[in-house]
């Protein structure tokens, strides 16, 4: 018969030695273990547990977020899908902030840190979260939200006066006078950091920036939106602890810059709309730098050349494919720290886009054998080959995430398909965790497909784009990738069937979304094979778009039908807007 007093004994020193344990495991998987270990176990770490990241607001609910986590200090919280970044997903789908933010009003009294992404905020979302958390909050993050206007970042500098940091980068907000960068700068003395940097925000004074840097002596990050730099000589000699800085513009004559001087501590720089000729201002401090942001500057291939050299210690860079397989080579060359690489599409149309800059199997090579220590390579290619991909997964040891866009600019690629280079990149990058494949028709078949799913056992996330050739690619695929919890497809060949077959042998998926798939069903009813206990399936219908082009010129975009599955403990949401339908069981 077991012994009861052996099992307090055991208990008592299982809290003991947790006790001890506990403030040194900061990893939310680990957490996650060990709260399953058992239930005292369990209410131990949901008291000592400071962060929670909910990666979809419709999987809980404030008030079951409350109950388990009563000392939470800092949330985040990502709304839409992450399609959403690509106008993939109708505005009013969803992702509201409301109901958390009146939660937070009333409870969470630990709550320091708040980060939203990808959701809807309101104005009024901002004034009850200002007035009722304002005085203890210490970082709010809107990212990519929408919503909300001026009127409601007055809010945020009236009342936010511990306020640490302010992100709002990539915001669409509704700009009606800057007086809410005013009320920051009077109010605050502690921010360290201040993002809007790809924001509309165009109304706020280079006055205010100068003024927040001389009343925050701690600030050592701004990313602001279009500013003469010219006009930030005060703000740069002001902010003499800045570490990094982003965004401005070039809008007088190139000589005239000559006289710009950076804060002697930034080793992070990102400045829009910088040309050839105003470039030699960096030159001076490139070997401080270890990251440069090069997206929005007005440099061919040629130029990332010349800067890139002078700027020997990066360790992550990120630009347009105008860098070429030249610039590429010169970085592998020059840049050995370098641990992320992030790659965009530039505009086609952009005349700088001469014939070298292009990326391709030969800038990959460079790159695989000369930055070894690479973690993060995201690129979009024009061409590439199994050969390019073999040797990322000889070299590339550290790669932990994987993103490959192949561009449709050539009618031919050099070597299709790539599913031995697939399956060498994925068996040499054990490290892998997050990885994504954006090709063409016929670039993988369903044999790469089952390479996928044997070779990545670690893989969480990944995004699949115009892969595979039948649903029996898909099916191979699901009897493999163990820890996949995140799944996004677009583009692809597989029926509803089978979309519903795979989701159910994917052991740990906890969501999956896919746009472009054979409909065999009328609104999505082969999709409920997958229905289980907990488990949500979303619907939008084909829809036809009048968007703007690249050119700015409005052209009518057809947007396949998608589908939105995912674990939830709230239930079914209940803000579905018109262009998004529940797909449900029917009622016996």
């Amino acid at each position: 018969m077991e012994n009861p007093n052996a099992n307090r004994a055991s208990c008592g020193m299982s809290e003991e030695v947790f006790g001890c344990v506990i403030p040194y495991i900061q990893c939310s998987r680990d957490r996650d273990a060990v709260s399953l270990v058992c239930r005292r176990w369990y209410e131990l770490e949901a008291l000592t547990r400071k962060h929670v990241t909910i990666a979809f607001c419709y999987t809980a609910t404030p008030d079951r977020l409350r109950r388990r986590f009563e000392h939470l200090e800092s949330l985040k919280l990502k709304g839409k899908p992450r399609a959403a970044m690509f106008n993939l997903i109708p505005e009013d789908w969803g992702g509201y902030v409301t109901p958390w933010v009146e939660a937070f009003s009333e409870s969470f009294s630990c709550l320091r840190s708040l980060h939203f992404r990808r959701m809807i905020v309101k104005d009024s979302d901002l004034e009850l979260l200002c007035r009722t958390r304002g005085r203890v909050l210490q970082a709010l993050k809107l990212d990519k939200c929408s919503g909300f206007s001026t009127d409601g970042l007055l809010h945020v500098g009236r009342y936010c006066r511990n306020l640490k940091i302010l992100f709002l980068e990539e915001s669409t907000v509704d700009e009606k006078d800057g007086e809410w960068l005013h009320e920051l700068a009077l109010n605050n003395t502690v921010l360290e950091t201040l993002n809007f940097y790809m924001t509309d925000l165009e109304k706020v004074k280079f006055q205010d920036i100068e003024l927040v840097a001389k009343s925050c002596s701690s600030l050592n990050s701004v990313k602001i939106s279009d500013c003469e730099i010219l006009n930030l000589l005060g703000f740069f000699r002001a902010a003499y602890s800045l570490e990094e800085f982003g965004g401005g513009s070039f809008n007088d004559q190139p000589e005239k810059y000559s006289i710009v001087s950076f804060p002697p501590k930034l080793t992070s720089l990102g400045l829009t709309y910088m040309g050839k000729n105003e470039m030699p201002i960096v030159f001076s401090f490139g070997s401080n730098l270890k990251k440069l942001d090069l997206l929005y500057a007005l440099l061919d291939m040629e130029d990332h050349c010349v800067l890139i050299q002078r700027c020997p210690n990066l360790e992550i860079l990120e630009t347009r494919n105008v860098i070429g397989d030249g610039g590429l080579e010169v970085l592998a060359q020059s840049c050995k720290r370098l641990r992320r690489l992030r790659i965009e599409r530039g505009a086609d149309e952009n005349e700088m886009e001469d014939e070298g800059g292009i990326v391709s199997q030969r800038g990959l090579i460079s790159l695989a054998q000369g930055c070894l220590e690479l973690e993060y390579l995201a690129v979009y290619a024009s061409d590439i080959t199994n050969d390019s991909l073999e040797h990322l997964g000889t070299y590339s040891k550290n790669l932990n995430d994987f993103r490959l866009v192949l561009l449709d600019r050539q009618e031919t690629i050099t070597d299709l398909p790539l599913d031995h280079g697939v399956r060498a990149l994925l068996r040499g990058c054990p490290k892998l965790r997050r990885f994504a494949l954006y090709l063409r028709s016929g670039a993988l078949t369903d044999v790469g497909m089952g390479y996928i799913g044997q070779y990545s056992p670690n893989v969480r996330w990944m995004l699949l784009g115009y892969v595979g050739q039948s649903d029996a690619g898909l099916l191979e695929f699901s009897k493999g990738c163990p820890s996949l919890q995140k799944l996004e497809m677009r583009g692809c060949c597989f029926s509803e069937r089978a979309l519903a077959t795979a989701v159910l042998r994917l052991p740990s998926l906890r969501y999956v979304w896919v746009q472009g798939y054979r409909a065999t069903s009328a609104m999505g009813q082969d999709l409920l094979s997958m229905a289980r206990p907990f488990w949500n399936i979303e619907l939008i219908p084909p829809r036809r778009l009048v968007v703007p082009d690249q050119r700015g010129e409005y052209v009518v975009v057809d947007h396949p039908p998608h589908i939105l599955a995912y674990y939830s403990l709230a239930g079914m949401r209940t803000d579905f807007p018109n262009s998004v339908f529940p797909v449900s069981q029917p009622s016996p």
